[in-house]
């Protein structure tokens, strides 16, 4: 049987797919990643990204990133809540995401990310949805949320903050988010943390078109000269390759442990037909 694989954080909604989308897809497939998750990161963004994840069988969030908070409006949380309850009956619909809160990039207003953030666990909860967190210097922060407006668990994407707060969101029912960053290494929390947490809080990502692993990375300077880099769900088998290293576990093994994380904390990720 082919190793079946699920990217739990994927763009592919994104303006840098637009060339080649339908081909990003088969690479994707003939790779064995039979789904990748796309979380919305906008209001403005909703119906396209629901659309175009009904039109190819791919599951997707809706929510609004914390790093597009400062456009956002209050009347886009109330076009949220119509979207979700219009498409509660939806399978592929099975996140609220990506939301949380981001400290790293300067400029963002801390209150204003909160705001949308402490709303958007309440309208998860609300629809009885699992949210997918972007979690950037602020772990710390959304377990407090967390634990003041709980929710069905879901995906704490792209981690890289310490064992204990790894732990408390594993407490909460969360999975945690590795991907092209674990392939570098320099990379030793990220590294030692997929070494060592349990199985069961592992799942697997691209966060295409970002985070390129490290055979994609580009330096300063060949950026500067104008040359790109694009990650892709194709890359993800590659990338747990390193997860499989790290744990001692085959490929397949790697990939049956991630998908069952996956489906567990993303309860209507049904398996592909």
């Amino acid at each position: 049987m082919a190793t079946v694989w699920i990217d739990t954080h994927c763009h592919w909604d994104a303006p840098e797919f637009a060339p080649d989308r339908d081909a990003v897809r088969e690479r994707a497939l003939a790779a064995g990643v039979a789904q990748f998750v796309v979380p919305a990161v906008q209001a403005a963004d909703f119906a396209s990204t629901q659309q175009l994840c009904r039109a190819a069988g791919q599951p997707y969030a809706l929510g609004i990133h914390p790093l597009y908070t400062p456009q956002a409006r209050e009347e886009d949380l109330a076009t949220l809540d119509e979207m979700l309850a219009a498409a509660a009956s939806d399978p592929l619909l099975v996140a609220v995401g990506e939301i949380g809160l981001d400290f790293f990039v300067p400029g963002l207003d801390a209150e204003r990310q909160q705001f949308f953030y402490t709303a958007q666990l309440k309208l998860a909860a609300r629809h009885g949805l699992p949210v997918i967190l972007h979690v950037r210097r602020s772990s710390d922060q959304l377990l407090a949320g967390l634990r003041r407006q709980p929710v069905r668990g879901g995906i704490a994407h792209a981690f890289n903050g310490s064992r204990q707060q790894a732990d408390a969101f594993v407490d909460l029912g969360f999975a945690l988010g590795f991907g092209g960053a674990l392939t570098f290494g320099r990379a030793l929390q990220i590294r030692r943390l997929a070494a060592e947490l349990p199985a069961e809080a592992l799942v697997l990502e691209t966060d295409a078109p970002d985070i390129p692993p490290q055979w994609l990375y580009l330096t300063a300077e060949q950026r500067a000269a104008g040359a790109r880099s694009r990650n892709e769900p194709a890359e993800l088998p590659r990338i747990a390759e390193t997860l499989a290293a790290l744990r001692g576990w085959s490929l397949a093994e790697t990939a049956a442990t991630t998908s069952a994380n996956a489906r567990r904390v993303l309860p209507k990720l049904a398996p592909p037909c």
